[in-house]
């Protein structure tokens, strides 16, 4: 290929993956990330529990079942080779009741349909040979999840960027794309800067990036907020590695968890509330922009109507640590509300459709000369270079 100038926008992992993707893909090529804060990584990317996801919950032969399975074994071998703090610890996922028994043979089945590797049943009494202290009738041994430092991979990405010859360039807000000669200019608050090809991966606005590139924004981001509270020390023994609960089909998160964390530590969470600002992290944030782009999207009103009661309950323990400590003994009934402290949160960019269902899998849209993924939420970071090497691989040809 003939040397080309390739700007990616949003330097959050997946943009960076991609990136780094690209230069391989096209040595030669110019390649430029824009982002509008100071630095990397700093929404979605470095406001989450660490976790690397291998594939077990995802539809088979979906791009998120794909690219979770590749990427994670792509991830654990780029901490590897780059010194990044990570470890494959394994979780849990717990059948409380007889009623979940059914539901997690299910998933065990979708796990091993998606290609992962030494899933094992468990009974109550291995489970907690694993888990002592968790509660519950029978489980599921996942080994090759983890956990991993993602604002240390982000550091590792750059270093490699800038080997290849890109560049990242920070405080670099898009405010306007336009096409020229055949390819695009971004005007940020950087300046402008030109390409052959654009490929947006932004995101908590993600769908506005789009828009400005002249697509229509059918689909809309939702901003749900998920908050973690963390076991106190004294209490950290109760939890020895990843321990999640069978998820309910009939609602679209998977519910409070406990999850050992790289830098040590406890968390657990999240819910999953409506955030009044995009990257709104605490209650009292709050953008009326933001606010209104969601009230004002049909989609939202009838995701409300599709899902009152879960919706409601997410509220109430959002504002009830007797609530949400409550959720968290179920899977291990020993937590109790002195044990909690708060912790962080973060936000899910979850694109929704106008008919109120979530966009479940990974989704990528083709311009002129543009490439946009408009909806890559967990396990994106986990599946990043995989992403990254799906956008490479679309563009083959085209740049």
């Amino acid at each position: 290929m003939a040397a080309k100038r390739i700007i990616v926008v949003g330097g959050g992992i997946v943009g960076l993956a991609t990136a780094i993707k690209l230069g391989k893909k096209f040595p030669g090529a110019t390649i430029i990330v824009l982002e509008k804060e100071s630095g990397v990584g700093r929404h979605q990317t470095s406001n989450n529990s660490g976790v690397l996801h291998c594939g077990l919950y995802y539809k088979p032969g979906s791009l998120k079942a794909r690219m979770a399975v590749e990427g994670v074994q792509e991830m654990t071998t780029f901490c590897r080779e780059n010194n990044v703090p990570h470890e494959i610890c394994g979780k849990l996922v717990v059948a409380v009741d007889d009623t979940e028994v059914a539901r997690l043979k299910n998933l065990m089945e979708r796990g091993t349909q998606n290609g992962l590797q030494g899933l094992k049943w468990l009974s109550g009494d291995e489970m907690r040979e694993v888990e002592p202290h968790v509660a519950g009738v029978a489980g599921l041994r996942v080994p090759q999840e983890g956990i991993v430092d993602y604002p240390k991979v982000c550091e590792a990405m750059l270093k490699i960027i800038s080997a290849q010859g890109g560049r990242v360039v920070t405080n670099a807000r898009v405010t306007k794309l336009r096409e020229s000669g055949g390819g695009w200019i971004a005007e940020t608050t950087a300046g402008e800067f030109e390409a052959d090809f654009l490929v947006t991966c932004a995101g908590l606005h993600s769908d506005r990036v789009s828009q400005l590139a002249g697509e229509k924004r059918e689909v809309r981001i939702v901003p749900f907020r998920g908050e973690y509270y963390k076991l106190k020390p004294a209490r950290q023994f109760l939890v020895k590695h990843l321990i999640y609960p069978v998820p309910d089909p009939a609602f679209p998160f998977l519910g409070v968890h406990f999850t050992r964390l790289i830098e040590g530590g406890i968390e657990a969470g999240p819910n999953a509330v409506l955030a009044f600002k995009r990257e709104g992290y605490k209650k009292t944030d709050f953008n009326p922009v933001d606010l209104f782009d969601a009230l004002s999207f049909g989609g939202l009103w009838k995701f409300l109507g599709q899902h009152k009661r879960m919706c409601w309950e997410e509220i109430k323990r959002s504002f009830s640590k007797k609530l949400f400590c409550e959720s968290l003994q179920r899977l291990v009934p020993e937590v109790r509300m002195d044990d909690l402290e708060t912790g962080g949160a973060g936000v899910r960019a979850q694109a929704m459709s106008p008919d109120g269902t979530l966009v479940q899998d990974f989704s990528f849209v083709r311009g002129r000369k543009a490439l946009h993924v408009l909806n890559a939420p967990s396990p994106a970071a986990t599946a990043s270079l995989a992403i990254g090497g799906e956008i490479a691989a679309q563009l083959d040809g085209q740049v």
